[in-house]
């Protein structure tokens, strides 16, 4: 077995891994292996996920102390090369239509390569000159896209340094979190001799303005973030109000409207409504909630209006989708991922608000950077130290252009519908969601049964039926309750064939409300996702699916014996 020689640990060879070589040849030949590493990643054929077990993993990782001496660059690259991008996930393949992550375009790894080389530190001037302004002008962009404010608003606040109408966030989550900090410092202000729910903390705070609690509304197809914001603002997770959907999976506006009532009297009285959450592309289901109809109910009830657009917002670059936004420009704050339909690498949010002030009630100082008086950006966000991520879709909106994300979008529209047709066609699926922004639930159910539950459906509350609704209802479960364990062996067995790759999750919101219904879910953003590919998942997933159903038919023949179907 040959031994890495040893590197000989020494300042002078570290010096060296810091300078920049006389000659950008070393530098190139390191930057071509890279690059040759990358392009074998995404030309390997085989599965989307690779061979090695999880406990084989364990056994490759599985060093507890660091390394004492130096190693060559060139066998750390190998290394990498052999033990991780050999074993990672191929999200950018085709025929993985499961997650929210998507292929990138190729340059995104020039302008990584780039951010990493200027290791810009955003939280401060001294560390982020241009990329400071860069920075601001991606928010204006898109502000202007949301909100459509006169063109001598941007003037003024594109580049004033004493206001923020938005900021760079690591990621969707820290988005929200900023929009519902601000909320509550706008619910619990600083009065006379109270100075604020920030310097006082929530306690004091309710005890101040005379309430018990203080609470979120969202719909039940809200993101995690939003009970984790919570949890972290001393709100608490059972405070963010969960209101149930509709069957299009938009928050139901009537049970709303009995849930803010409730909040009037009984043991709910003294509760102060913080803020009201809109979801615009949940990510289960890729629904947008009525956002004209929540920014009424939020100014009605003065609670901040708070939009988490970090799915769909993007899609606002193409006319055709800006009917589907409407009222979201009275939205207090609005978040967006730029990593989701940007077509950005992991990743990147950003938070935007109407009123170019309010950011102003979480801004702080320090006394060695973002002092009181300074021009950083670092004084309005949660995060101090982040790195020039803006870069990426700064440049993305450049090269790609409306026009261009338009054609994307397009043809993930295109994409989703054909899958659905795909699903519709083959007579063993069935379709349970109603697909606005590119993600389609469905599940495998052999056409048979399928048919079985939609005539005891169509029979349920027959006066003439000679088995009572109940009875029928009890039916329709236990049979749903067999297809759910059918579809969740089918995610299982998928995932072994590795062919393709498509979600799972579990909804409330189907035809079979309130059951809950195991679907599958794909997101088909991919643009090298075509016809053909979505043509072979269907059929793989068919062919597997009735494999699999050998297995329930005696199951399936039992319940239709002990319930005379």
């Amino acid at each position: 077995m040959n031994r890495a020689p040893k590197v000989k640990s020494n300042l002078e060879y570290l010096r060296k891994l810091f300078i920049m070589p006389d000659s950008p040849d070393k530098f190139i030949e390191f930057g071509h292996e890279l690059l040759e590493m990358i392009h074998d990643f995404f030309k390997e054929k085989g599965g989307i996920h690779s061979s090695i077990t999880l406990p084989e993993l364990n056994y490759i990782f599985d060093k507890t102390a660091i390394p004492d001496e130096p190693h060559l660059i060139k066998d750390v690259l190998s290394e990498i090369k052999t033990k991780i991008i050999a074993h990672s996930v191929k999200v950018g393949n085709p025929y993985y239509i499961g997650h929210m992550i998507s292929a990138i375009p190729y340059f995104m790894i020039l302008l990584e390569m780039i951010t990493a080389a200027l290791n810009q530190n955003q939280v401060k001037i001294e560390t982020a000159k241009a990329s400071s302004f860069v920075e601001r002008e991606l928010v204006a962009w898109l502000h202007r896209l949301i909100y459509e404010k006169p063109e001598q608003y941007y003037r003024k606040n594109i580049q004033n340094p004493q206001v923020a109408i938005g900021n760079v966030t690591a990621d969707g989550t820290l988005a929200n979190l900023t929009a519902l900090l601000v909320a509550r410092e706008k619910a619990f202000p600083a009065q006379k001799n109270f100075p604020g729910a920030r310097t006082a903390g929530m306690a004091r705070a309710l005890a101040h303005y005379g309430y018990a609690r203080g609470v979120v509304i969202v719909s039940t197809r809200g993101h995690y973030s939003i009970k984790k914001a919570g949890n972290l603002l001393g709100i608490g997770e059972e405070n963010i109000l969960s209101i149930p959907v509709d069957k299009h999976n938009r928050m139901d506006l009537g049970k709303l409207d009995r849930r803010l009532k409730t909040l009037e009297k009984g043991d709910d009285a003294g509760t102060k409504l913080i803020a009201v959450v809109g979801i615009a592309g949940t990510t289960e289901t890729g629904n947008v909630d009525n956002l004209k109809a929540l920014a009424e109910i939020a100014r009605e009830t003065g609670a901040h209006f708070h939009v988490d657009a970090c799915w769909g917002g993007s899609a606002m670059l193409v006319d055709e989708y800006r009917p589907l936004f409407k009222g979201i420009e009275q939205a207090d704050s609005v978040s967006i991922d730029a990593h989701k339909l940007l077509y950005c690498p992991m990743s990147m949010g950003i938070i935007l608000m109407q009123n170019e002030r309010d950011l102003n009630l979480i801004r702080h100082s320090s006394q060695y950077i973002i002092r009181k008086n300074s021009v950083d950006t670092g004084r309005f966000t949660i995060e101090g130290s982040r790195p020039f991520a803006a870069l990426k879709p700064w440049a993305a909106l450049k090269i790609i252009g409306r026009e261009g994300y338009g054609l994307l979008l397009k043809q993930a529209k295109k994409s989703t519908t054909t899958l659905q047709t795909l699903i519709d066609g083959c007579g063993n699926f069935e379709t349970l969601n109603l697909p606005e922004l590119f993600i389609l639930n469905y599940r495998f159910i052999p056409e048979t049964v399928r048919q079985k539950i939609t005539f005891l459906q169509n029979r349920t509350g027959s006066a003439s039926a000679e088995i009572s609704p109940k009875r029928r209802e009890q039916q329709i479960r236990k049979v749903n309750h067999l297809i759910n364990g059918l579809n969740i062996k089918l995610h299982k067995a998928l995932r072994r064939d590795d062919t393709s790759f498509v979600s799972r999750t579990t909804l409330e919101s189907t035809r079979y409300r309130p059951q809950r219904i195991v679907v599958l879910r794909a997101v088909v953003v991919n643009p090298l996702t075509n016809a053909q590919i979505l043509e072979e998942i269907v059929d793989t997933q068919n062919r597997i699916g009735l494999e699999i159903w050998e297995e329930f038919k005696p199951v399936y023949k039992r319940i239709c014996e002990e319930y005379q179907l």
